[in-house]
């Protein structure tokens, strides 16, 4: 809440008086006093709430006296009220406090959980530099579905973005799975599509263990992309993935696959050959992998978002900007809502 919403209380109390100097004297605001008591319980302290129902009761005790009913049945029933408004309000304003308390633990735990399952790439490898971002579809979420993991290898950098598909529990025990074979595969294949092989498994016995036992119960799709130690490019493996895009200075263009694949764990139904894209990435090139929670944001008019627009006709100072940049521009296009959890991973080489 804005600082302005801990004013209530005090507006309440000044509206009250207000009402009761400029009505008949048959005229109350009882209910303004006990409403400025109750708004301040989850707005101010507990000592902000003891202090609005202490003054309100002074001040409702001074209109009677103004009146002349200082002594009246009707003044002690509405003193009473609003005294036992005031305990009430101290009461709700603990358990509101004690929730709060709560909730910030629950948080913490969550964004503990996204630190060890979806750790931050380092800024650098070699000539390449690495930036991420995470957002999530809901506020006070911290992990969901979308995953990246960026692995220094023998056979050079390895990047992995994928999306599970699910939501909840579910979707993160299955990032925590991909991310930890993705890192212990990638370590010891020497070939992207013997790192595709393991990924399929895993998949697959995640979706087994999990009680999806058909095959279009769980998958993933992903792009796994490896900068080998030697020469200027970039290899790509894209499994039902939206594209990456590659910035080669003013040219802007999706990096489409050779061959359209499905996402692992539906590796049985396709029984064409993997297909892996090379494609030149000199020095100043950028890459951007993304998760579908980025270009299927619409605006007003059911438009989707091209990252295209947002890369075109403008010099990034890293990988950094480039993600900041787009993240602005994304929430512009969709007026700030979001139904997707939303990964991004930039890489630069300088």
């Amino acid at each position: 809440m804005g600082k302005w919403s801990r004013l209530l209380p005090a507006v309440l109390l000044l509206i009250a008086v207000l009402i009761d100097l400029s009505t008949p004297r048959t005229v109350s605001a009882a209910a303004l006093y006990a409403a400025a008591i109750l708004s301040a319980a989850p707005l101010l302290s507990l000592r902000g709430t003891v202090l609005t129902g202490v003054f309100a009761l002074l001040v409702d005790w001074m209109m009677f006296r103004y009146f002349g009913y200082r002594r009246s049945a009707i003044a002690m029933s509405e003193l009473i009220m609003v005294a036992t408004v005031t305990v009430i309000a101290g009461f709700l304003n603990r358990v509101l406090y004690h929730r709060k308390v709560q909730l910030e633990s629950v948080r913490d735990i969550a964004a503990a959980v996204q630190r060890a399952v979806l750790p931050q790439p380092p800024d650098r490898i070699g000539s390449l530099r690495f930036a991420a971002r995470y957002e999530a579809a809901r506020a006070d979420a911290q992990i969901g579905g979308d995953l990246y993991v960026v692995v220094d290898t023998p056979f050079g950098v390895r990047c992995v973005i994928g999306d599970v598909r699910g939501k909840g529990m579910g979707a993160v025990k299955a990032v925590a799975v991909g991310i930890g074979t993705f890192r212990e595969a990638a370590l010891h294949e020497p070939t992207l599509t013997g790192l595709l092989e393991r990924l399929e498994q895993a998949v697959v016995l995640e979706a087994q263990q999990s009680g999806n036992l058909t095959e279009l119960e769980g998958f993933v799709t992903g792009v796994l992309v490896e900068f080998p130690r030697r020469g200027n490019e970039v290899r790509l493996v894209n499994r039902g993935h939206p594209a990456p895009v590659l910035i080669l200075g003013d040219m802007v263009r999706y990096v489409e696959p050779g061959r359209r694949s499905l996402p692992l764990g539906l590796g049985a139904l396709d029984a064409g050959p993997e297909c892996v894209d090379t494609v030149t990435f000199p020095e100043g090139a950028s890459l951007l992998l993304y998760t579908d929670g980025l270009t299927e944001a619409r605006d007003e008019t059911g438009t989707f978002y091209d990252p295209i627009g947002t890369c075109t006709g403008h010099r990034h100072a890293g990988p950094d900007a480039l993600l900041d940049a787009l993240i602005a521009d994304h929430f512009r296009h969709s007026g700030g809502r979001r139904t997707d959890d939303m990964a991004l991973l930039a890489i630069t080489r300088t």
